[in-house]
């Protein structure tokens, strides 16, 4: 895979990345065993950077992602992790997570993004996964907490960059307001962008994006399939969008979009990950992925031919944004994997 590199910053992603969310039981039980050999897979297929936090499972998605890359040679991948969510011990546990994770909820999360709270959540993150250090770290969902993320949270990992201590970091939210203000008035080298920048969501282009190009930082794409509406060829109803159902109109819109895929002999899971790459500041798509199975998929949908010539249509068509790039004027051509 191609590797594009974080400016002013030591690392290096590769174009796309393991999202370990779902391998800390996001919705259901993911085995053990799942869980290893879908890192394995991933590693295989050339994957080299890794995304967890100590949200995803209570602790459980780090645990699992440090076991199973325990042994890969560590100056050869990448992995970040989040602050902002302590685990601290649940007084009063109910047996199951209450925030998505099929896990026991001995601990709960508890909103924290002082400095204290950063380090604390780090050395916490490097026992859970068993690793010498972290490259990224992210504040997760600082939404309701800009003074304080902005005030402590980012001079403090600032502080533990510029030490040598971690190498990249940034913020990680579903929207992109507010991650422009990260990268206009903060020392973040680099935000993760849930969702907003997307075939059926371009709001990215009016505040994010604009932001990493003017002062040279970059983004890490999640969520492109927007919850699944363009995770199949077919979309449909039923389908979820932000994780609710979607609206009939943009179940409309995916299937007018997945037919113009067609048309372009691709798909509509294909283009969606290849759309983020239509943007220079755009240097990673990171998918969740369970099994080693998904993980196969997912690879050959990266791998799949996307043409230039289908952004030009859909622009055409009023499909996407008119100011939406053409992929060979963005960050790579889409074609070449």
């Amino acid at each position: 895979m191609h590797r594009r590199k974080i400016p002013h910053t030591p690392v290096e992603l590769t174009d796309l990345g393991f999202g370990a969310s779902v391998i800390g039981n996001l919705y259901r039980v993911t085995p053990a065993d799942d869980a290893t050999a879908a890192v394995n897979t991933a590693w295989d297929a050339g994957i080299r950077y890794f995304d967890t936090a100590p949200h995803y499972g209570l602790g459980l998605s780090e645990r699992r992602l440090g076991a199973a890359l325990r042994d890969r040679p560590r100056e050869e991948y990448v992995i970040s992790s989040k602050v902002g969510r302590l685990l601290v011990p649940n007084e009063h546990p109910r047996g199951v997570d209450t925030e998505g994770f099929v896990v026991r909820d001995d601990l709960r999360r508890q909103w924290d993004f002082s400095r204290d709270g950063v380090l604390r959540s780090i050395e916490d993150t490097l026992e859970r996964t068993g690793l010498d250090r972290l490259d990224i770290v992210y504040l997760h969902d600082p939404d309701d907490h800009w003074h304080q993320a902005a005030d402590e949270a980012m001079p403090t990992l600032a502080e533990l960059r510029d030490q040598g201590v971690i190498a990249a970091i940034g913020a990680g939210m579903n929207q992109s307001a507010l991650l422009a203000r990260f990268l206009r008035e903060t020392a973040a080298d680099v935000v993760m962008l849930a969702g907003r920048y997307t075939l059926l969501d371009q709001s990215a282009l009016d505040d994010v994006l604009p932001a990493a190009q003017a002062h040279g930082k970059s983004v890490v794409a999640v969520g492109v399939f927007n919850s699944g509406l363009l995770s199949q060829d077919r979309p449909a109803e039923g389908m979820k969008y932000d994780y609710q159902d979607a609206p009939t109109d943009l179940v409309a819109r995916a299937q007018a979009i997945a037919q113009v895929c067609e048309a372009h002999g691709t798909t509509l899971p294909a283009a969606a990950i290849a759309f983020p790459h239509t943007h220079p500041s755009i240097i990673n798509v990171t998918l969740g992925m369970r099994t080693a199975k998904q993980v196969g998929r997912n690879v050959q949908l990266h791998d799949q031919r996307v043409p230039d010539a289908l952004w030009d249509e859909l622009r055409t068509q009023g499909l996407i944004r008119s100011d939406v790039l053409a992929g060979r004027d963005g960050g790579r051509d889409a074609q070449c994997r």
